[in-house]
């Protein structure tokens, strides 16, 4: 049987034990992903990354995991680098791996985590620093989409109206259409074809967001996008293993986005 070892600048260290609980009774403990490029030992070698675990007081921070985390950040360790921004689960900024599932760390509630809180980057993707995914790659596949409105009409003095029924198309009727979609990427990380082929395979976000736009009944690009999607690797890659829509924290579905894509490829075969 084949054996497979991390290489060894990728293999996790044991970090510092911090508690910072001053012996409180409700206390948990968060372990944390750490890792930065200016970490370096004695030779001048970037160290590796490492787990850190702080035990913190739950009685002095909100009830959502970024909460903690900004916590820690503000009084214990203000190296700890991570994004954020809106904190109500609409920018997408703080999305990570918590307790082995990609989400939003502000829509995360600490108490639905039995034991420690394991915390990491968003999987299979580079690291810039601690939490902090480089997502330079995977927005260029995003705007290589053209995610705007095409139309050969005249622009309107007012907004392109359309009916409700196709509103509804982009909304859903339950608020979870693909015009939902806020880019946090947790479902196209989570993905095992993107992993392995996202150099080419467009992934789950990506190909969520490009229905987006060809199901928009305002957009009259419709062919030319599913010409820019018609390539082994593009589109094809999705083997629906269902992460996507398993993982997704807005409770939307791109494994049925990708799908209606790939009935419209054959309807206008």
């Amino acid at each position: 049987m084949a054996e497979f070892t991390l290489p060894k600048n990728s293999k996790i260290q044991k970090g510092e034990k911090i508690d910072a609980s001053d012996g409180a009774s409700n206390a948990k403990t968060f372990t944390i992903y750490r890792w930065s490029p200016d970490d370096k030992d004695e030779n001048g070698e970037v160290k590796n990354p490492r787990l850190d675990e702080v035990k913190i007081d739950l009685d002095k921070c909100g009830p959502m995991v970024l909460d903690a985390l900004l916590y820690i950040k503000d009084n214990v360790d203000s190296t700890l680098t991570l994004r954020r921004s809106c904190r109500e689960g609409i920018c997408g900024s703080c999305a990570m791996n918590i307790d082995g599932t990609n989400t939003l760390a502000c829509t995360k509630d600490i108490g639905d985590v039995k034991g420690d809180v394991k915390i990491t980057p968003l999987p299979h993707m580079p690291v810039i620093k601690d939490l902090v995914p480089d997502l330079n790659h995977i927005y260029a596949q995003y705007n290589s989409i053209q995610p705007w409105l095409k139309s050969d009409s005249p622009a309107p003095s007012r907004e392109r109206l359309q009916s409700e029924e196709d509103a509804l198309v982009l909304n859903g009727d339950d608020g979870h259409g693909p015009a939902a979609c806020i880019l946090c990427f947790c479902c196209s990380t989570s993905c095992p074809s993107y992993w392995w082929n996202s150099d080419r395979f467009m992934g789950p976000a990506v190909l969520l967001q490009a229905y987006r736009w060809i199901a928009d009944s305002r957009d009259d690009a419709t062919g030319e996008r599913l010409d820019q999607l018609e390539d082994p690797f593009r589109l094809y890659r999705c083997h629906t293993i269902m992460n996507c829509t398993n993982t997704c924290p807005k409770g939307l579905n791109p494994a049925k986005a990708i799908a209606e894509i790939k009935k419209m490829m054959v309807a206008r075969k």
